[in-house]
């Protein structure tokens, strides 16, 4: 699937986070149901460590929605940073492919 240019430059916000109050068990729990929300991009939430990041596209969901959706494990906005569509699927891509498309 082709995607147009405007959607690969849309704007998006990954939120990267701690947490005061999680385990493995609600950390699922909550991935499962931040991932059936449209506007989240991607998500992982790591019961054992505390941390986990959220990547949203901030025009379809407001950020205070996305941390009150995560309110009862209490997050705490490590760091933000704003990427676009492509930046994240560059991101998202495996060593194998990224040396792939460098050759090409």
């Amino acid at each position: 699937m082709k995607m147009s240019e405007g959607m690969l430059n849309r704007k998006l916000v990954r939120l990267n986070l701690r947490f005061g109050d999680i385990d493995w068990e609600r950390a699922t729990v909550k991935q499962y149901e931040l991932e059936k929300e449209e506007a989240i991009w991607r998500v992982f939430l790591n019961g054992y460590a505390k941390n986990g990041f959220v990547v949203f596209d901030p025009s379809s969901i407001p950020e205070e929605k996305v941390l009150e959706a995560l309110g009862e494990l209490k997050p705490e906005v490590r760091s933000r940073e704003e990427l676009t569509v492509e930046e994240l699927i560059e991101k998202s891509m495996s060593w194998n492919n990224i040396m792939k498309n460098a050759r090409a």
